[in-house]
């Protein structure tokens, strides 16, 4: 029998079709410059070979609801408003505000069987950020800290960890340097303020001034020198390299077609998650994008479906588009509040404060995808299967990172403490 040949073409036809029957995912038909909405799929995956080399960190401040996002309830009182629809994994439901992100479930992980010791959003937040407890004694680094630590730069010219959003007591660095805390970004579409020179100095007069500067500043320097002073002016000698450095074009969004910009969403969150695939793009190791607004404990289902629906396109998005660019396979996405809201519906028609249960959701390197994981029980309330901590949570980011999360590192004080926290381990079936 003769050998039937096929072109490059009909062998992608034929791959697309495939994906379409098993996975249920079509993309949007294409626009000019905006190449991953012609992408035909994101592939399930039992795993992806290698370890992320960036992180992109999407953290809903507030306390995200489980049970009207990707922890969805049937046939009970406590689901709400909400319905479920079937995602494009077979048994797998998501809430119904999110269809973009169901048809992309054979890309993503969802764990479902998280709690948190305290529901007072500050103490939770650090806890979430940093695997331990929030106390006066030290301050603890985030995971984009330990990260750039244990990784270093990927581009040398640009800092490789950043926070787009609101910063408020955020663990920044902890007792690692200074210069390993994130660089604030509290507006994506504004990118880096006061970065160029005002127009009455000039540059001539700009190096005059650094220069007596650095006279004032030598005597201080030579007497009180340390650790934290040299990380300080590593900082600073930076932030004078990169300004009027050419790679501060990735902080303007004005560069992307107008069609990827609508695609991601007109508004702090999509603009935000555009952003940070360009700042991974260009070498960042650790980006969060946080996303205010889910403290939801009145007119819950008044204010939920413009979040959800910029979540939804956001984030469905920035999975198209890294997976476009060949990105995903070394960028792991990760989707995280602080913690979940209570079952029953308060008499404001809202959902109040529940650290019992709530989800997540990681995707991309070194994630096995298409898969749920642990479960809460019929009403959302407690965890009955495969109960993940906080500590769990952050050793399996940092182990899908390749960071060592058994080692010991010891703060200024002598203290031991180990990436993702003291007690947890990484969840191996989440890892590829």
């Amino acid at each position: 029998m003769p050998r039937t040949e096929f072109t490059h073409e009909d062998r992608r036809q034929f791959m697309q079709r495939i994906t379409r029957t098993c996975l249920g995912v079509t993309f949007a038909g294409s626009a000019a410059g905006s190449k991953f909405l012609d992408q035909p799929a994101i592939a399930a995956s039992s795993g992806r070979a290698g370890k992320a080399k960036h992180v992109i960190y999407l953290f809903m401040d507030g306390a995200m609801t489980h049970l009207d996002t990707f922890d969805p309830k049937v046939g009970v009182e406590e689901a709400g408003e909400t319905k479920a629809i079937q995602t494009a994994v077979p048994g797998m439901q998501f809430g119904d505000r999110f269809p973009k992100l169901a048809k992309l479930a054979g890309a993503l992980a969802v764990i479902r069987s998280l709690s948190t010791e305290t529901g007072a959003h500050e103490q939770a937040r650090y806890l979430m950020r940093t695997a331990y407890k929030q106390i006066n004694s030290i301050r603890h680094p985030a995971l984009g800290s330990w990260m750039q630590d244990q990784l270093g730069r990927v581009n040398k010219e640009l800092p490789g960890n950043f926070l787009i959003g609101n910063g408020d007591r955020h663990p920044g660095a902890g007792f690692l340097e200074p210069s390993l805390a994130p660089v604030p970004i509290a507006n994506p579409q504004s990118g880096l303020q006061n970065i160029k020179l005002p127009g009455y100095v000039d540059d001539t007069m700009f190096q005059r001034r650094l220069t007596l500067a650095s006279r004032f500043d030598r005597q201080f320097q030579n007497v009180h020198k340390s650790r934290e002073l040299e990380s300080y002016n590593q900082l600073y000698h930076e932030a004078r390299q990169l300004m009027g450095s050419e790679h501060l074009k990735v902080f303007n969004l004005k560069d992307e077609p107008a069609a990827v910009r609508e695609a991601y969403g007109n508004n702090k969150l999509g603009q935000g998650c555009l952003l940070a695939r360009r700042l991974v793009q260009s070498g960042a190791r650790f980006v969060e994008v946080s996303d205010g607004g889910w403290d939801m404990h009145q007119d819950l289902y008044g204010r939920l479906t413009d979040k959800a629906a910029a979540l939804d396109t956001a984030l469905s998005s920035l999975l198209r588009d890294l997976h476009a660019k060949g990105m995903l396979d070394e960028t792991l996405v990760v989707l995280t509040t602080e913690f979940g809201r209570k079952p029953n519906v308060n008499q404001n028609a809202g959902r109040d404060h529940h650290p019992g249960a709530f989800c997540s959701l990681l995707s991309g390197a070194g994630i096995k995808m298409g898969q749920v994981y642990g479960a809460s029980d019929e009403k959302g309330h407690s965890v009955v299967d495969n109960h993940v901590t906080i500590s769990d949570f952050n050793k399996t980011i940092a182990a899908a990172a390749g960071l060592p999360t058994d080692e010991d590192f010891y703060a200024p004080n002598g203290r031991p403490f180990k990436i993702g926290g003291a007690e947890g381990q990484p969840i191996q079936a989440l890892l590829s």
